[in-house]
């Protein structure tokens, strides 16, 4: 019989329910002893990587109210191993003051051999002003084995031509030994394009395509990852790249690469940690969520830069259905004077100012404060008529969301480009779509200082 549960995944919910029988509700001054623990449902992952995320195991005594808690940070614990799509945790039976628990989980699919075609520009926005055209789409072939082995490891193998031909390779084996805790993530690829973004002008990337050599570029790279426990992760990663571009290049910018040469080699040792304690980490409503990094790229002349990064999310529930969350990101480059390839700031990955999708701004050090409201008016299930037990329906989380977003690059060199060495900010409102896979689709209307407005499309999925 169950008597305590924490069921919902957060794609379907952000609550979780308790219960407790009579018998037991009011007992607060003598400790239950975790007995069994039976897991249901995992046909592809290994038991010990469930177990894993657990705050308990076999033989810790735990109260009561400690062992409600421990049940809802179990079920947020493996539902952002993205190995699942529902997760429930909840008392098989008592047997004294012994509690026997019962986890079931909805395994995902795991095994994506898709086609792949992606416009390369920066967001949908760039790719429009660009004309739509197919020549700036990379297609080709796109496999991804998550859980490879069951031990929640991730095989990647990409064969990309189009407008950029690349091979990728990357396995990613985050629990190599018997503890669980040490890990490690190799892999290579290689990339040519015969177009070459030379520099930034007017706050827009600006191309040539003319150049018959293209650009090249050869990097691997191995990391060494460390987990000691359930929230903090940390990695070390060692990596060699090696570039090459069209010689008259240097005619076009010479400071691409800093000095007149054609092509480049350097190492990169870089110490990263991350912190994850949020409720849904591809989608975070509550909790926080905080990573940082140091990097040290190249050695000599050529290639000389250190490199600090930090990134943190911090949410808070205001009511059942109303949300508020600040993220603040910020890099920090020196020495100020570095080449072009090291100057981008704004506009590319997850650094950018919602209003601003249309601009990138270069630098050295730059900092990005991003807040938040959203508001959940919509949740349903779709049938998929699908024969499955982990797949027999889709289902969406809708939000309704304001926010505002202040940043500021600084940029000792290029300081042509009117965005930079200034405050920025914007402001709009937008919906959100979650569904499972770690599928978020975002549409805003925003507004930025410029006296511009538009509507910007933004999609975000695991495959």
């Amino acid at each position: 019989m169950a008597l305590v549960y924490a069921q919902p995944s957060p794609v379907d919910s952000l609550q979780s329910t308790s219960y407790v029988t009579s018998e037991y509700s009011n007992n607060y001054s003598t400790p239950f002893v975790v007995g069994e623990i039976i897991i249901e449902g995992n046909k592809r992952t290994k038991p010990y990587i469930i177990t894993r995320e657990l705050p308990f195991k076999p033989g810790d005594s735990i109260y009561l109210p400690d062992l409600v808690k421990a049940f809802e940070i179990s079920r947020q614990q493996l539902m952002n191993t993205t190995l699942f799509n529902e997760v429930i945790v909840s008392l098989k039976a008592f047997r004294g003051y012994v509690v026997d628990i019962n986890i079931q989980v909805k395994e995902r699919w795991y095994i994506f051999p898709i086609p792949y075609l992606k416009p390369v520009d920066r967001n949908l926005n760039e790719w429009a002003k660009q004309g739509y055209g197919l020549d700036r789409v990379n297609y080709g072939f796109k496999f991804t084995y998550n859980n490879f082995t069951g031990r929640n490891d991730k095989l990647k193998l990409w064969l990309i031509t189009g407008y950029t031909q690349q091979i990728q390779f990357q396995y990613d084996q985050p629990y190599a030994d018997k503890t669980l805790k040490h890990g490690y993530r190799l892999g290579f690829s290689y990339s040519f394009n015969r177009e070459i973004n030379y520099a930034t002008i007017d706050n827009q990337q600006r191309f040539v395509d003319s150049l018959n050599d293209g650009i090249k570029q050869w990097s691997g790279h191995i990391d060494y990852t460390y987990r000691p426990g359930l929230r903090t992760v940390h990695s070390v990663s060692l990596s060699y790249t090696h570039q090459s571009v069209d010689a008259r290049i240097n005619e076009l910018n010479p400071k691409y690469y800093g000095y007149q040469r054609n092509q480049i080699s350097f190492p990169e040792l870089s110490y990263s940690v991350s912190y994850v304690n949020v409720d849904y980490k591809p989608f975070p409503l509550t909790g926080l969520l905080a990573e940082g990094s140091i990097t040290k790229r190249g050695f000599n002349k050529e290639m000389n830069m250190w490199q600090v990064v930090g990134k943190a999310t911090k949410g808070f529930q205001l009511s059942k259905k109303d949300f508020f969350s600040w993220q603040l990101l910020g890099t920090l480059r020196f020495p100020f004077s570095q080449p072009y390839i090291n100057q981008r700031m704004f506009g590319y990955g997850d650094m950018y100012l919602r209003g601003l999708e249309d601009y990138v701004i270069d630098g050295s050090a730059g900092f990005l404060s991003r807040q938040s409201f959203r508001h959940q008016f919509l949740k349903f299930s779709v049938p998929t008529y699908i024969k499955s037990k982990s797949h027999d329906r889709i289902p969406f989380r809708v939000y309704a969301r304001v926010f505002g977003d202040a940043g500021y690059a600084y940029n000792k060199n290029f300081t042509q480009n009117s965005l930079t060495n200034r405050i920025l900010y914007t402001y709009g409102a937008g919906v959100d779509i979650v569904t499972f896979y770690d599928f978020i689709l975002r549409l805003d209307y925003s507004f930025n200082q410029l006296g511009q407005n538009g509507l910007f499309l933004h999609i975000k999925n695991d495959f």
